[in-house]
C-alpha cells in the first residue's frame, strides 16, 4: 500500500508539493507555539521551594501620641517585648500552628534585602536574597532540606545561630551546597565572624513565573523586633475558614500590646495574586494570542484537507464501486496526508534547530536549544497536526462514502 501511495504522491507531484510546503510552514509555526507553552507550563509547574496554604500576613501598626491610649517612653527594648508578646499570645490561639517574624522575607515580596555569601575564593551571587527570620519562619512556610532536612530540624539549626542557604547557591562554579554542609561562611562581607551551614535548601523560587535555577537566597536568625517586621502565621489544616474575622474581632481585646495593635490581616493568596497580576496578564495574552494562532492554523488545515478530499469523491465512489470497504478508503486517505507530513517533519525539525541554534524561540534552563525539549516539542507538534488532518479527511470522507458509487460518477 504505501508503495501505491508514494507512486500516487508521485503523479500528484505538483499539488502535493504545494501541500507539502504549506504543512512544513504549520509544522514550523506549531513547532513554536507549542515551544513556547511548553517552556511557560513547566516553568509555572515547577516545585516552589514554600507552601503558601492557609498562610497570612499579619501587619503591625503603633499608636500615635495623639492617640489616648498612647504610653509615652517606650524605649526600643520595650517594642522587642511588646512584639515577643504579642507572637506568644498569637501562637497560644488554638487554630494557630506556626508564627514567625523576618524582614524582607516572605513569598511574592517585592521588597528584598541582599548579600553575599563567602567561603574562601566562592561567592555567592550578587543578587542572593537575605532572608532574616525568627526560627519558626521555615515551620510557617514548610521549607524542605535538600537531604531531606524537615522545617522542625531546619528551625532546630536558625535558632543555635546556624544558617540555611538554597542548594543553587554556588551553581556558577558547578557545586552544590550540600557539598559545604557543617562548614563556616563569611556573610555580608564581614571577615571577623562566621556563620555554620546547617542545611541545604531545595530551591526556593522567587515567583510562579521563575525558575527556581534563577533564585538565590541564604536564611539567617533575626534576633531584634521592631515594628516593621513581618509577622507571618500558618492556620491549622481546616481551621482557616473566617481566620481573618475572628483573629480581627479578638484583635481590640487580646492583641493590644504596649503601643502596638494589629492593623492588617492578608491571605498569602491575595498577596500571590497581587505581586504576580503583570506577569499573569502578560501571560494570559501571549496564551490568548497563541490559541488565536492556533485556531487559524487549526482552520487553514482543515480547508485544506476538507477541499482536497471533496474533490475526490469520484475516486472514492470507484474505489467503493471495485469492492473497497469504507475503512480502506479512509486508511487509505488518511495515510497519504499523513505520509505527506512524515516527509515534511525533518525538515522543520532542521529548520526548528536552527531557530533554537539562532535564540529565536523560548529561553528555560539558561538557553534554548535542549535536545529533549526540541523533540517533545516537534512530536507534539507532529501529533496536533496529524489530528487536524485527520479531521480533515474524516468528514468529508464519511460523507463522500455516504453517496452512491453511481451517483458520484454521475455527477462528476
Amino acid at each position: 500500500m504505501t508503495k501505491k501511495l508514494l507512486v500516487q504522491i508521485k503523479n500528484e507531484w505538483r499539488n502535493n508539493l504545494w501541500l507539502a510546503l504549506e504543512l512544513l510552514v504549520v509544522s514550523v509555526v506549531m513547532w513554536y507555539v507549542v515551544d513556547y507553552l511548553y517552556t511557560r507550563a513547566a516553568t509555572y509547574l515547577e516545585p516552589r521551594g514554600f507552601n503558601i496554604e492557609n498562610c497570612y500576613l499579619i501587619e503591625l501598626g503603633e499608636l500615635t501620641p495623639k492617640s489616648p491610649d498612647y504610653i509615652a517612653d517606650r524605649k526600643s527594648e520595650d517594642t522587642h517585648n511588646d512584639i515577643a508578646e504579642l507572637v506568644e499570645r498569637l501562637r497560644r490561639r488554638p487554630e494557630v500552628e506556626a508564627v514567625s517574624l523576618s524582614q524582607n522575607s516572605y513569598p511574592y515580596n517585592g521588597s528584598n534585602s541582599s548579600g553575599e555569601v563567602k567561603i574562601d575564593t566562592l561567592n555567592s551571587p550578587g543578587w542572593t536574597i537575605r532572608r532574616m527570620v525568627t526560627p519558626d519562619f521555615v515551620r510557617v512556610f514548610r521549607y524542605q532540606g535538600a537531604q531531606g532536612e524537615t522545617p522542625e530540624q531546619m528551625a532546630e539549626m536558625l535558632e543555635r545561630g546556624e544558617i540555611l542557604t538554597s542548594n543553587n547557591l554556588y551553581s556558577k562554579y558547578n557545586r552544590k551546597m550540600t557539598e559545604f554542609i557543617g562548614q563556616r561562611f563569611q556573610l555580608f562581607g564581614d571577615t571577623t565572624r562566621t556563620y555554620r551551614l546547617g542545611a541545604a535548601l531545595q530551591n526556593v523560587r522567587y515567583h510562579d513565573y521563575d525558575q527556581a535555577r534563577n533564585s538565590y537566597c541564604f536564611l539567617c536568625k533575626q534576633s531584634f523586633y521592631y515594628v516593621g517586621l513581618e509577622l507571618c502565621v500558618r492556620v491549622r489544616e481546616g481551621q482557616d475558614h473566617d481566620f481573618i474575622q475572628r483573629l480581627k474581632a479578638d484583635s481590640e481585646a487580646q492583641f493590644r500590646v504596649g503601643n502596638l495593635f494589629i492593623s492588617e490581616i492578608r491571605s498569602f493568596h491575595d498577596i500571590r495574586r497581587n505581586f504576580q497580576q503583570a506577569w499573569t496578564n502578560d501571560i494570559r495574552n501571549y496564551v490568548m494570542g497563541m490559541g488565536f494562532l492556533l485556531l487559524n492554523i487549526f482552520l487553514g488545515l482543515l480547508g485544506t484537507f476538507w477541499f482536497r478530499t471533496q474533490q475526490r469523491r469520484s475516486e472514492i465512489a470507484l474505489h467503493k464501486a471495485h469492492g473497497a470497504t469504507d475503512s480502506a478508503i479512509f486508511s487509505r486517505l488518511l495515510s497519504e496526508g499523513l505520509l505527506l507530513l512524515a516527509v515534511v517533519t525533518p525538515i522543520a525539525l532542521v529548520i526548528d534547530w536552527n531557530l533554537a541554534h539562532m535564540e529565536l524561540n523560548s529561553w528555560r534552563n539558561n538557553t534554548t536549544l535542549e535536545w529533549d525539549r526540541l523533540l517533545l516539542c516537534a512530536a507534539i507538534s507532529f501529533v496536533l497536526i496529524a489530528l487536524m488532518i485527520a479531521i480533515g479527511i474524516g468528514i468529508p470522507a464519511r460523507k463522500a462514502m455516504k453517496v452512491q458509487p453511481a451517483e458520484a460518477l454521475h455527477d462528476d
